[in-house]
């Protein structure tokens, strides 16, 4: 016997809201995707999601061993990868918590290029300062300017034009604000004496509170970097992400900048893949609500 209407606008509803179901979850994996941003870790996050998948399949299919097996992967891989990205995911809670919804649909900006000149006075002026062993922190936006409430203390705005001169003159001891970290933003020095936020991390006793200051304001915020200079052994790091990459020599540091505010092709392409895994997901949603709930295409449409 065919189904009755009951029965059939019943299965419409199931079919609906599985529909809605995998969209939400699709909608969930474009958005970390996303976050990432990275070609490295996009493996690991696809991995992830085989293994879901494959925890899901084994559950149905009533292959409980398998599907214990798989569901503590699954967990564990998940763990992983949170505390690997964890100033990712923190930005993601923070950028909730704020209602800032829409944004966290938007690509990450890639690096804004800086003039070889802005480049070639920040690296004089550290070298400089690591020769004769004065302490420098100095803060480098990467793309959109830093909210000021990421500061413990916003310090005191300048808004001069950048210059060796003018950097190795704020650090000198005999100033009021060389305790401070100098916020750089394109070719201007906007502030400086500002108080940044230390990470939780332990780290080496060699490392003093300018490494601290700048793991964890790099830990908190996604879109800039930090150089620092140690005041005790003139050595000279870079932060991005949380991570110090150091002992680094001027030339290394130049060459690591240049890298940073020029992408590669090869980040260029990731968000290009991203865009298109999302209009592909939005063309396969397009065709299972018509195919639902039997709407017309737009291709017979137009033949008509």
């Amino acid at each position: 016997m065919p189904p009755g209407p009951g029965s059939y606008q019943g299965w419409t509803q199931s079919l609906l809201l599985h529909s809605v179901d995998v969209g939400l979850v699709l909608a969930l994996i474009y958005l970390v995707l996303l976050i990432i941003g990275e070609r490295r870790t996009l493996w690991m996050v696809r991995g992830l999601i085989v293994l879901m998948l494959a925890a899901a399949l084994s559950a149905k299919l009533g292959l409980s061993l398998l599907s214990f097996v798989l569901e503590k992967l699954v967990i564990g891989s998940a763990l992983a990868i949170a505390v690997m990205f964890q100033s990712e995911f923190r930005r993601f809670l923070e950028q909730l918590g704020r209602g800032q919804i829409v944004q966290l649909f938007q690509p990450a900006r890639r690096a804004i290029p800086k003039p070889d000149s802005v480049i070639d006075e920040i690296v004089d002026a550290v070298k400089e300062l690591s020769q004769n062993r004065i302490g420098a922190l100095m803060i480098l936006e990467t793309s959109d300017p830093i909210d000021e409430r990421d500061f413990s203390v916003p310090g005191v705005k300048l808004n001069a034009e950048l210059s060796k001169e003018l950097l190795q003159t704020i650090f000198q001891t005999t100033t009021l604000l060389h305790d401070g970290a100098v916020l750089i933003r394109g070719d201007r020095v906007v502030a400086a004496g500002v108080i940044l936020p230390l990470s939780d991390r332990t780290a080496s006793r060699q490392l003093g509170t300018r490494h601290r200051a700048a793991m964890g304001i790099t830990e908190r915020v996604g879109n800039c970097m930090c150089v620092v200079v140690s005041e005790e052994t003139g050595s000279i790091s870079l932060a991005e992400r949380g991570t110090l990459n150091r002992p680094l020599t001027s030339s290394k540091l130049k060459e690591l900048l240049e890298a940073r505010f020029s992408p590669t092709l090869d980040e260029k392409a990731v968000p290009s893949e991203l865009r298109s895994l999302g209009r592909q997901i939005i063309a396969k949603g397009k065709t299972l609500v018509r195919r639902v709930f039997r709407l017309p295409s737009s291709t017979s449409q137009k033949k008509k």
